[in-house]
């Protein structure tokens, strides 16, 4: 929903209104004709001059694990994928994306290869979530998807804020990043709010990461990880380290124990994920995988690995690939 729109639609209201309207999209609505305490009026009025919602739903596609992913397109036409994730542990998670494609390039991301169109706003943001929440409620989010978030920085807060409205506290909300320094500078300093930090780093050296993510070439791993500790120094929250296992690149025994190296363990904890087809690399066997981790384990750097989700769907970490 443009919720300045709205704004500039109840500028004769009273200020009640827009708070009215708001309460009843955050909690699931699918129309401006279920809100029951607005004048018949008022609703008719909503319902011509300002969108329900600003992405229009494209394709749904559902895998057998139960995940969800939607392809939206924007009003000026450009496309976007989020995607619901359904754990049996009752968690309901959103993954959602800040830009239309992505200029970053990692070698390893399907997003990466698509044509960069623009950033998103906070509205169109905010409208991947409110759609996943028409179906069902949702407790988690993580801003995971297309694009790099603190390339888009305002309008990600912006809707995360919001978030907590539609049943997702701060506590879990999770903003991942590939280590876009100003931005990530910024989300250190003023963000008030207890969100989370993902890094997307998926290499332990400066020569491999500057192979995988061109975007090491600019923000190195040095600079990148004392930003993080400072997050922990503020923030009193461990980062989150996102490290993508590609069979013969970054799965070697030696990899792991440089990692161990580079991350303190009182302030990182590290999700190794399986690598889901982009047709880049080949993925890491179970056995390597599990190689890697109980390198970890010795050294005492926290880690897990992921539990893949809507990876017969394209809609596992790094296969979002709208092409239109």
């Amino acid at each position: 929903m443009n919720l300045e729109l709205l704004e500039e639609a109840l500028a004769d209201q009273p200020p009640y209104r827009a708070k009215q309207v708001w309460d009843w999209t955050a909690r699931g609505a699918s129309s401006y004709s279920e809100m029951t305490n607005l004048p018949a009026t008022l609703r008719t009025a909503l319902e011509e001059r300002v969108p329900f919602s600003s992405l229009e739903v494209a394709h749904e596609a559902r895998s057998r694990d139960g995940t969800l992913k939607v392809l939206f397109h924007t009003t000026d036409g450009h496309p976007v994928e989020a995607v619901l994730m359904r754990y049996r542990d009752g968690r309901r998670s959103v993954c959602l994306s800040s830009q239309s494609g992505c200029p970053l390039t990692c070698t390893f991301c399907a997003t990466g290869r698509m044509r960069f169109r623009r950033n998103l706003t906070a509205g169109e943001i905010l409208d991947q979530a409110l759609h996943f929440r028409r179906i069902e409620p949702i407790d988690h989010a993580v801003f995971m998807g297309m694009g790099e978030p603190m390339l888009n920085l305002d309008p990600v807060l912006a809707a995360a804020r919001r978030l907590p409205d539609l049943g997702i506290t701060h506590r879990r909300t999770t903003v991942s990043t590939v280590g876009w320094l100003p931005g990530l500078r910024r989300f250190v300093d003023d963000v008030g709010e207890p969100i989370r930090l993902a890094l997307s780093l998926h290499a332990p050296t400066d020569a491999l990461r500057s192979e995988l993510m061109p975007v090491n070439d600019r923000y190195p791993l040095d600079e990148v990880v004392a930003e993080c500790r400072r997050y922990v120094a503020l923030r009193g929250r461990k980062v989150f380290v996102e490290y993508v296992m590609l069979a013969g690149v970054n799965d070697a025994p030696e990899y792991a124990r440089e990692l161990a190296a580079l991350l303190d363990p009182k302030l990182f904890k590290v999700n190794l994920i399986p690598y889901n087809p982009t047709g880049m690399y080949d993925g890491s066997s179970r056995a390597a995988i599990a190689r890697f981790k109980s390198v970890l384990d010795r050294g005492r750097l926290p880690a897990t690995v992921r539990l893949t989700r809507g990876r017969d769907i394209a809609a596992a970490c790094g296969q979002l690939a709208a092409a239109g």
